[in-house]
């Protein structure tokens, strides 16, 4: 259950053997739920122009603020998330742990496996930060 009593269909698998980390090491979701492929939140607003150029963390919190209303259209919310990639375009490790701290705040507790990623480049102008999703959702019937 989540705070909202809402169940969730994520169980989230930590290790006793691995090194601890600030994310779940594994997830799983019944048979009967539905899967929400997200495609990459991007650092966009409304408009389409991208927000804060040369600020991972600002770009990050667009990308969470964009990937809540993508879960919401599809009927999902952050605790219904069973994985997620964040993709940064930097070869500098700090520029990831900004964006990665924006990105696991805003999931608070629902710690879900996460892979971080420097990449070359993202697909919009001055774009730095990209977060994919999914989730999984239990329809009430």
């Amino acid at each position: 259950m989540t705070a909202t009593g809402r169940p969730t269909a994520v169980e989230l698998i930590r290790s006793d053997v691995l090194s601890p980390a600030e994310y779940a090491h594994a997830a799983t979701a019944p048979a009967h739920a539905r899967l929400v492929f997200l495609a990459g939140s991007c650092p966009l607003d409304a408009d389409g122009a991208t927000v804060a150029p040369g600020d991972h963390a600002a770009q990050a919190a667009q990308c969470v603020a964009n990937l809540r209303q993508a879960l919401t259209d599809a009927g999902a919310r952050m605790t219904d998330v069973i994985s997620t990639r964040v993709l940064v375009a930097s070869a500098r490790r700090a520029d990831l742990v900004t964006a990665w701290r924006v990105v696991r705040d805003a999931f608070g507790e629902h710690e879900v496996p996460s892979t971080l990623l420097g990449v070359t480049v993202l697909g919009y102008d001055d774009q730095l930060v990209e977060v994919e999703a999914v989730a999984v959702v239990l329809d009430a019937h």
